[in-house]
């Protein structure tokens, strides 16, 4: 059967990382599985377990990752089993004869798919918050550039005061920050399962070790050791608890929300003609319009970003649908799941690298949609110099409603440009202010500290630049991520 003929997620061949792809790949997680095997073997050795013969180490040390032919012997005892764990114990006695006595002794299942899955999850993470902060980094430096761009800013999408385009970014760049504190808490609190035997209760190791629980004390130390944990989650059942899960994926997907939430922005900027994301030279918009300029990477962003955002409920409904000690219907669910996260998240982040390096600004267009609306919004100033000069502000706010009723007249039922600053210069109650109304109409006056805020925030000894230190490295030697099409 060729390639063609059978379905594939476009996670993998459209828009995931190769180093995420492979991490969830069949012969990685299986590997780990067999690292787990070994880790386990070892550690009971080394604790004073009797049958563990350095033989048997050694044959396992030699095949920890499997073949394709140990896939095909793992699939055949499998089909006849009907047991995917214990098709993999049988695969790797294959090859490690001398320890098929002793592989995953003591262990229930879920030693080694969920301590595997806390590994997976942990790597996965590792993957994403690099990434995540060059991300913040490119916005951070694209409101440093943009800091004092004045542009209009909406409430209920209706134009409202001003703000600068880099102060904008710099609350995308804010939102992401806390996704990469979020994730970074996760990664950080995540633990082990560790050897806690069918139920959460050791018995089966208790059972080997004579009844020492001191020496099963010592084997999870080690294996936390071994497998790069700070410790075990104090109480497991048969699994680690789901709740684990729920709370990774809230972390994860939230970067969901907030990345649909930026790329929405842009592309309500992208239909103004203020901003638009990078554009190659060959890049086609529209197979119909050859002129079109579609926003398309932003759109793939809130696609994923959609899908991302959606699965913490999966999550929390395998957490409150798990009976007391564990049940299997947990199992498919999280093996669709738990890989499909990562991948959306990573491909979000290759989408929002590759559109955060490369944004193009428009400043004429954006200077001509603010004077649009300046004349509105420069009224209060106008009638704050009217009453410095000793006007009344009653008589003043009534002449501006009327002038404003009727220049907004102009521009909604006859097309008309916004001419209320000429009706002001034609009405005789506003002489005294005359001479200064050209002065009340630059928009760098109406942004208020919107430059301060970027700089304080995104620049020098701000808290983007204490935040990402860790990843600085990262950041320097990393190019601008390339969609694969």
């Amino acid at each position: 059967m060729s390639g063609f003929d059978s379905y594939k997620t476009p996670l993998d061949s459209r828009y995931s990382s190769a180093e995420m792809k492979t991490l969830f790949g069949a012969r990685s997680r299986h590997s780990v599985w067999r690292k787990l095997w070994y880790w386990l073997a070892q550690s009971e050795k080394e604790i004073g377990l009797e049958g563990i013969s350095d033989e048997a180490l050694a044959q396992m040390a030699e095949h920890l990752t499997l073949t394709d032919e140990d896939f095909v012997v793992a699939a055949v005892e499998e089909k006849k089993r009907r047991h995917d764990v214990m098709a993999h114990v049988h695969a790797f006695g294959q090859v490690a004869p001398a320890a098929a006595p002793i592989i995953h002794l003591g262990a229930t299942s879920c030693f080694v798919t969920d301590n595997a899955e806390l590994i997976l999850m942990r790597d996965a993470m590792d993957l994403l918050l690099p990434k995540l902060a060059k991300v913040i980094h490119n916005f951070s430096q694209f409101a440093l550039q943009t800091k004092d761009i004045p542009t209009l800013a909406y409430t209920h999408y209706q134009p409202a005061q001003l703000i600068s385009v880099g102060r904008r970014a710099a609350q995308w760049a804010q939102d992401l920050m806390m996704d990469l504190k979020n994730i970074e808490t996760q990664r950080h609190d995540l633990l082990f399962r560790g050897a806690m035997g069918t139920t959460g209760t050791q018995a089966s190791f208790l059972e080997i070790f004579h009844g020492d629980g001191a020496k099963i004390d010592k084997l999870n130390e080690i294996l936390c050791q071994k497998a790069g944990f700070p410790k075990t989650y104090d109480i497991s059942v048969q699994t680690y608890s789901r709740k684990v899960d729920l709370d990774i994926a809230n972390a994860i997907c939230g970067l969901g929300s907030t990345a649909m939430h930026i790329t929405t922005d842009i592309r309500h900027l992208a239909n103004l003609k203020e901003l638009e994301e990078p554009f190659e030279k060959d890049q086609i918009g529209s197979s119909a319009m050859a002129y079109k300029r579609n926003p398309m990477r932003s759109e793939r962003i809130c696609s994923l970003s959609r899908k991302l955002r959606s699965l913490p409920i999966n999550f929390a409904d395998t957490y409150s649908d798990q009976w007391f000690e564990r049940t299997l219907d947990d199992s498919a669910i999280r093996r669709i799941d738990i890989p499909e996260m990562m991948l959306l998240a990573d491909a979000i982040l290759i989408g929002l690298d590759n559109v955060s390096s490369g944004l193009v600004v428009y400043p004429q267009r954006i200077h001509a949609h603010n004077m649009e609306e300046l004349p509105f919004m420069a009224t209060e100033n106008i009638i704050m110099k009217l009453v410095a000069k000793g006007g009344s502000r009653q008589e003043a706010h009534e002449e501006i409603r009327v002038l404003s009723h009727q220049a907004s007249d102009v521009v909604k039922n006859k097309g008309g440009k916004n001419d209320l600053i000429e009706r002001i210069m034609a009405t005789e109650y506003f002489r005294p202010v005359w001479d200064e109304i050209d002065s009340l109409l630059d928009p760098k006056l109406f942004v208020g500290r919107s430059v301060e805020m970027v700089e304080k925030y995104c620049g020098k000894g701000g808290p983007i630049e204490e935040k990402l230190a860790p990843y600085h490295e990262y950041i320097a030697k990393t190019g601008v991520a390339q969609l694969n099409v």
